[in-house]
């Protein structure tokens, strides 16, 4: 019987969940009421399960009905939005792209990838997502986005992670700052904890520190601490302070160096030893579900930027084949 259950069953169902009346929700749909009805105890003798309690005077769903909606929902509008897309783009390259990428991701690589795609895909939108790696994990699991280029933080069964590219962590701070001196790559031990910046749990970089962290009892003591990069510069341009940063998160607060440069450099960064940890992005999307044909046509464009592109020290991009990786000037 479950063979028989298709999107008509859905639709006739969440159409009388939202309006409580089948008069209405027939006419919503173009049917009538008898065949509305008769849809709907198609529906229940399938599952075995009563999903309306129904008067006189109104129609309400009962508690397996109310728990399913949101499920029921959720299938409908990702079936509405890829035949959508797949209609758009047959008829004019059009379609919508739903993402989710990891701060550093965004000011290093994003860019130029939107920049070169729109070139040749003018009439494909964006929904771009600025959430810590733990709910992007979840909006994934969830259908809110199509894919994310994030790190891993639960690891979750239903979720594919491919390796894109590691970056060696480091500590970042003001030139005035003590850790700023020296070239040689600092130790954990030499670190104060008390002046350690450090990120929340429920990003990748926060979540990871907290797994690896060289030096016992570093993250004992309270300290400050942000959930994003870009809060970063107000919090260290002070010099009281500093934060332990993957290479390519730091780019962004302290840019590659050029020969024309006259004024100094307002932040360092340091590579971080004893133990060396280095992080790893991926390509996060859910598994048995194929990509959009836009979003399809984008991740093309966002792979060969990161394959392309120099990156700064530090930085590994995983796939470069029969080529060192071209390093940031």
């Amino acid at each position: 019987m479950k063979r028989n259950i298709s999107l008509r069953h859905f639709r006739s169902f969440v159409a009388v969940a939202n309006t409580g009346s089948f008069t209405v929700a027939a006419s919503q749909l173009f049917l009538t009421q008898s065949s509305l009805t008769a849809t709907i105890q198609q529906f229940e003798e399938a599952v075995g399960v009563k999903l309306f309690d129904r008067s006189t005077r109104r129609v309400v769903m009962t508690q397996e009905a109310a728990r399913f909606k949101p499920e029921a929902e959720r299938i409908l509008s990702q079936f509405d939005g890829a035949v959508s897309d797949l209609e758009a783009l047959s008829q004019g390259r059009q379609g919508h792209v739903r993402i989710a990428v990891v701060a550093s991701v965004t000011n290093y690589f994003l860019g130029d990838a939107i920049a070169a795609f729109r070139q040749a895909y003018p009439k494909i939108t964006f929904s771009l997502h600025d959430a810590g790696s733990e709910q992007v994990e979840k909006m994934i699991a969830n259908g809110d986005i199509d894919f994310a280029i994030s790190t891993s933080h639960h690891g979750f069964d239903d979720l594919v992670y491919t390796p894109l590219f590691e970056d060696r962590y480091g500590v970042i701070c003001a030139a005035s700052y003590p850790y700023a001196q020296g070239s040689r790559p600092l130790k954990w031990a030499d670190l104060d904890p008390a002046e350690y910046v450090g990120f929340t749990e429920d990003t990748g970089i926060g979540a990871f520190l907290r797994a690896h962290a060289g030096k016992p009892g570093f993250f004992e003591q309270q300290h400050d601490e942000v959930s994003r990069t870009s809060s970063l510069h107000a919090v260290l341009r002070s010099g009281g302070r500093y934060c332990i940063l993957p290479s390519l998160a730091a780019s962004s607060i302290v840019p590659p160096r050029t020969a024309g440069d006259a004024e100094p450099a307002a932040f360092v960064f340091r590579e971080l030893s004893s133990p060396k940890l280095s992080r790893e992005v991926c390509l996060i999307t859910r598994r048995l579900r194929s990509l959009s044909a836009s979003s399809e046509l984008f991740l093309q464009y966002m792979r060969e930027i990161i394959s392309d592109k120099p990156v700064p020290p530090g930085v590994r991009v995983l796939g470069r084949k029969d080529r060192k990786p071209r390093q940031a000037t």
